[in-house]
């Protein structure tokens, strides 16, 4: 059995990042978790490109945008959906899941999940850099890792 290691390092690899600007702020701090990541893995914060859409349900088509694009080793997404009183919050969730699973699957690009759906704003905020944790830094960590999986994949010869 061969095990591969992880590789953490995000030297060298270009990041899109899509935040839904719904609960912005809670969307703020998600993004300043993600970069902050990103940074400290050792990518260049110039190539960490941010694209902001109106809300969580837009996520999906930003991604696949970015994804599409062919710039980038992998996307990020980040927001936050709050539950409401109506079922509203259920099919926001429902289409951005699998919107952003569906571009996964369709390019093969990764694609990090941030995406907070919460019952109430303090535990999105509590998960957006509350007491020691950061979903959006949770994400980073997620992408940079695909992202090398991925091309350790390409670099392996047939």
């Amino acid at each position: 059995m061969n095990f591969q290691a992880s590789n953490r390092d995000a030297s060298g690899l270009r990041f899109a990042v899509v935040v839904g600007r719904f609960n912005h702020l809670i969307g703020v701090r998600l993004l300043e978790g993600c970069v902050s990541e990103l940074v400290a893995r050792g990518a260049d914060a110039g190539e960490i490109d941010v694209f902001w859409v109106p809300g969580a349900f837009e996520i999906p088509q930003a991604a696949r945008l970015a994804a599409g694009s062919g710039r980038y080793a992998a996307v990020v997404t980040l927001g936050a959906v709050i539950r409401g009183g109506t079922p509203h919050f259920d099919y926001v969730c429902d289409a951005v899941t699998d919107g952003v699973r569906e571009v996964i699957r369709d390019t093969g690009v990764p694609v990090a999940f941030g995406v907070l759906t919460t019952d109430d704003a303090e535990q999105a905020l509590s998960r957006a850099g509350g007491p020691g944790h950061n979903n959006g830094s949770d994400a980073a960590a997620a992408a940079v890792e695909m992202a090398r999986l991925r091309s350790s994949f390409a670099d392996t010869p047939r």
